[in-house]
């Protein structure tokens, strides 16, 4: 299949991208890496009269950090960049194993972060972790910027908050406190070549053994990617161990609302929400144990 005819544009400011969006109405999508929107123009599955891409706007490929203001990831930096980079994977080592995680080297080298977030498909590799840790993206527009929480971004399959003139900047990740560990974990039928059938985040605050803060998402199992909430209250205040992480899993799995498809049967990713769930809790409380002795 061919590509429909659309018109091109490459603005090199922020505000003339705005602009153009206002213009152009609802006929026009914003391109960062290209890697999911071109896929679906060549199958007919959308049909924008323009395209508007990111690439020539100064600054959005930025990738930054500091124990102020945490992580920053711009709207086209890339995966393999976010993946690769020293900072990332020293103090968000979940976050960037996420993004080497996701799809193919091809895709990695072409495609962004924000761009795997504004898809709002729900096996999204970099959504469970990075919304595990309490990301936000700030979101530009023509009434200024907001930050919105990524709890609140995604709305459904392919359906996000953002307003039809507005575009996704920037994606801040706030600094890990003391004795703070991450972890991603994901499974997908034909390895990474394939879309993950079943994803999970977490992030875990303790003091000693005991958990002091939890934050589970799981991905692939639901509209949007689902906190697993009464599991990250089982958690909470209580020491950690072996049986504990057991349930949890089982409770996470309990949690989950996955269908049937071509990946894998919903009975199939219950259980290995489960398996997946208790693997990432025990490698985030070891990465945690880890840094809170480092600080």
């Amino acid at each position: 299949m061919t590509f429909p005819k659309f018109e091109y544009l490459a603005p090199q400011t922020l505000d003339e991208a705005i602009s153009i969006l206002e213009e152009k109405g609802p006929e026009v999508r914003v391109m960062a890496g290209g890697t999911d929107l071109l896929v679906k123009m060549r199958q007919g599955l959308l049909k924008p009269r323009t395209v508007v891409s990111l690439k020539r706007i100064q600054g959005l490929d930025k990738i930054s950090f500091d124990r102020k203001d945490g992580l920053r990831i711009g709207a086209t930096a890339l995966l393999a960049d976010v993946a690769s980079h020293p900072s990332v994977r020293s103090h968000y080592p979940a976050v960037a194993y996420a993004a080497s995680e996701t799809a193919n080297v091809q895709i990695r080298n072409m495609g962004t972060v924000a761009g795997n977030l504004c898809n709002a498909a729900p096996s999204a590799d970099n959504a469970p972790v990075l919304t595990a840790m309490g990301a936000c993206v700030v979101l530009a527009g023509p009434r200024g910027e907001r930050c919105l929480p990524l709890d609140a971004f995604f709305l459904g399959p392919g359906l996000t908050a953002m307003e039809p003139s507005e575009i996704l900047t920037e994606i801040r990740v706030p600094f890990p406190r003391r004795g703070t560990g991450t972890s991603y974990q994901h499974l997908s039928a034909r390895g990474k070549v394939d879309i993950s059938a079943v994803g999970v985040g977490v992030m875990l605050r303790v003091e000693g053994k005991t958990c002091r803060e939890a934050g589970i998402i799981l991905g692939a199992v639901a509209p949007t990617p689902l906190r697993a909430r009464r599991t990250e209250k089982l958690l909470v205040g209580k020491s950690l161990t072996a049986d504990l992480l057991e349930r949890a899993g089982r409770s996470a799995a309990a949690e989950s609302a996955p269908i049937s498809d071509v990946r894998a049967t919903a009975s199939y990713r219950r259980k290995m929400v489960a398996v997946l769930t208790r693997r990432a809790l025990s490698e985030a409380y070891e990465r945690a144990r880890r840094n809170a002795k480092k600080r």
